[in-house]
């Protein structure tokens, strides 16, 4: 399934380029894009892992940029 959210606080795009191959690397993910121009995660992933992949996704946002969300 693939679902798109904002990432509020993203201010570089190099982190977002980190996250995203970070994000990319997890069990379970098809496929992950990080969009630092609008801000935006579009993530597609296994449906019953999904809610777990979030939150691992909010970690490695955090890692490269500590006051920016995942919104929901």
């Amino acid at each position: 399934m693939k679902r798109s959210y904002t990432i509020k606080n993203l201010g570089c795009a190099n982190c977002a380029a980190k996250m995203e191959n970070d994000i990319a690397k997890l069990d379970g993910v098809n496929s992950v894009r990080v969009n630092f121009m609008t801000s935006k995660i579009i993530l597609d992933a296994e449906d019953d892992k999904f809610a777990s992949l979030l939150s691992e996704a909010q970690k490695i946002v955090h890692k490269y940029e500590p006051y920016a969300n995942i919104l929901k």
